[in-house]
């Protein structure tokens, strides 16, 4: 019986994926590289900043450290999310329904905590969540299953007592390698047909978890 929610953060709860594809998008101006939308949500949607920002430097042959690249990366998010980040359709009205129906709930996202929290915090969402899981608490980011089992383990349950809420390709790989089933809400690329048949279900909106929550208690 799945008790415990497992949350994704960039592209599921906020609306961040586009502040992301963005920055990357204007770093790799700097240096005559052409960035597009297919290529970041194919590619890096989903993933930790350090195993992007090292396939960045490699896959278009940047002169810089990955420090520097992090360092510039961090320095202009700041300006890009100074007027905040909107939240996602349906977050709200999800985690008040999962807390008064008794599901435990915990973040695993690839950000690192300070940013996380930080955006948690500005929505009022922080408390929502027992446990957390960030990227620099695991060494394999998605779609390697670390980040989800490290969830599993956090909350105390069992994969088969979870169930995961993700957006990217990435991340419904690695809870499907978790063996965790996944629900996916799409942000800016639906999952390919291989992924489809990963998630238990794709919806236009978190608001429609509710419904399929509902669905699954009458039965």
């Amino acid at each position: 019986m799945i008790n415990t929610m497992i949350f994704d953060l960039d592209g599921l709860l906020i609306d961040s994926e586009k502040i992301s594809y963005r920055l990357y998008r204007a770093l790799l101006e700097i240096y005559g590289h052409r960035f597009t939308v297919e290529e970041y949500a194919q590619n890096y949607s989903g993933k930790t900043g350090v195993g992007n920002m090292t396939s960045l430097i490699e896959v278009f042959h940047l002169p810089i450290t990955l420090e520097e690249g992090l360092s510039w990366v961090k320095e202009r998010e700041r300006e890009y999310m100074s007027g905040g980040v909107d939240l996602k359709v349906g977050v709200k009205e999800l985690l008040e329904y999962l807390r008064f129906h008794g599901y435990h709930m915990v973040l695993a996202t690839s950000s690192t905590k300070d940013r996380a929290v930080g955006v948690l915090k500005a929505h009022y969402i922080e408390g929502f969540f027992e446990e957390m899981v960030f990227g620099t608490d695991i060494e394999r980011g998605k779609p390697n299953p670390d980040i989800f089992l490290k969830a599993c383990e956090k909350a105390g349950r069992l994969p088969d007592e979870c169930l995961v809420l993700e957006d990217s390709e990435a991340g419904i790989q690695a809870a499907y390698s978790a063996h965790i089933p996944v629900i996916c809400v799409p942000d800016m690329k639906r999952p390919g047909k291989e992924y489809e048949g990963m998630a238990e279900a794709l919806f236009d909106s978190l608001l429609q978890v509710i419904d399929y929550l509902e669905e699954r208690a009458a039965d």
